[in-house]
């Protein structure tokens, strides 16, 4: 069994984009076996087959096994986690495209889970970048550079959230 290793970034919002981009590495020939971190996937050669990813987020772990036996009784192979984001896979039936969720207001309902994470971590970030820097250490230039950077990462932060946001608005038609 051989496998290959690859590095592609992808948004929060972009899991669709995601999804596709699996079902294309499936299509030629390359399976994910698992996501070692954000972006870094990890897969095993193979035949091209026509595999569908489909990706849920999730927070409640108390029904875990349950949430995990849910998707297997429905055709789906868990194939592993990153940061909260679930990966399943399973193989296409005929022309239909296999999909988790069966309406809109489902759908938006994993992006809702997502948002209530980020904004649980939002006042960290607000702590980090507003904290005064102390002039008079000698690492206020280091302090300085690291609060530039906190505040680049809490802009990106919000920014990923509007998106998120307007992703939710758009599956309701709002």
């Amino acid at each position: 069994m051989t496998t290959i290793s690859k590095f592609k970034w992808f948004w929060a919002w972009q899991d669709e984009k995601e999804e596709a981009w699996l079902h294309e590495m499936a299509q030629q020939g390359l399976h994910l076996r698992s996501v070692t971190g954000p972006g870094y996937y990890e897969f095993e050669m193979g035949e091209p087959r026509n595999e569908y990813y489909r990706m849920d987020y999730i927070l409640d772990r108390k029904d875990y096994q349950n949430y995990l036996q849910l998707f297997k009784d429905a055709g789906w192979e868990h194939l592993g986690e990153m940061g909260g984001w679930q990966y399943f896979r399973t193989k296409a039936e005929g022309t239909a495209i296999p999909e988790i969720y069966t309406d809109k207001d489902s759908k938006a309902q994993k992006y809702q889970r997502l948002v209530t994470i980020l904004v649980v971590f939002l006042p960290i970030f607000i702590t980090i970048t507003t904290r005064p820097i102390d002039s008079s250490s000698g690492f206020a230039g280091l302090y300085f550079a690291g609060k530039m950077i906190g505040t680049f990462l809490m802009l990106l932060y919000v920014a990923a959230m509007i998106k998120i946001f307007k992703r939710i608005q758009q599956l309701k038609g709002k």
